[in-house]
């Protein structure tokens, strides 16, 4: 009885499985309605106040002198780097290390995102896994790597801007750096 059971239930799971994971979504417009819950939750929380990159800079932050951009998967922006942050191997998710914002036409700077990063040798050497924050799991980096830096962990965190790629993901389609002047 129990494999006639089993073999109803995966013969009726099986298209749903198939058709992947909008065949059971009901309503796209009911995922507005959903409060923002782990870290972007205290990103939310923790990151809104440098909506005006001076309180980021008051805070400690400053704006690294490029965009960064790719040529076929969108942007990340301007990173504002707070160096005490970096240099101290803890992760904290209410402390990024970086602040992310996207140039505007007008000159100005829109908050959309947050990266922690922590770098390898400081991390791997207090713990024994790769790090995890409120549930999000890193990606390592390593070297040699376009920034020249050494092998480091990080997560960005698209709070403050949809990414249809993904919440965590590196780089997001909908981000430009069109409008950056990095004689501002």
């Amino acid at each position: 009885m129990k494999l006639v059971f089993r073999s109803l239930l995966f013969s009726a799971s099986l298209p749903v499985l198939l058709a992947g994971p909008s065949a059971v979504a009901q309503d796209d417009d009911d995922d507005d309605d959903v409060p923002p819950m782990g870290l972007v939750a205290t990103v939310l929380d923790s990151a809104s106040r440098y909506s005006d990159p001076s309180a980021a800079m008051e805070d400690g932050y400053v704006p690294l002198p490029s965009c960064v951009s790719g040529p076929e998967e969108g942007a990340m922006g301007v990173h504002f780097a707070n160096e005490a942050l970096l240099a101290d191997g803890a992760l904290d998710a209410t402390q990024p290390e970086l602040i992310v914002y996207e140039p505007q036409p007008n000159g100005e700077f829109k908050l959309i995102a947050v990266e922690y990063l922590v770098f390898a040798e400081d991390w791997d050497a207090a713990n024994d896994a790769p790090p995890v924050l409120e549930g999000q799991h890193f990606h390592l980096i390593g070297e040699p790597n376009r920034l020249g830096l050494p092998a480091f962990y990080e997560l960005h965190v698209w709070a403050f801007e949809e990414n249809p790629h993904g919440m965590f993901v590196d780089w997001n389609p909908e981000v430009t750096c069109e409008h950056f002047d990095p004689a501002e």
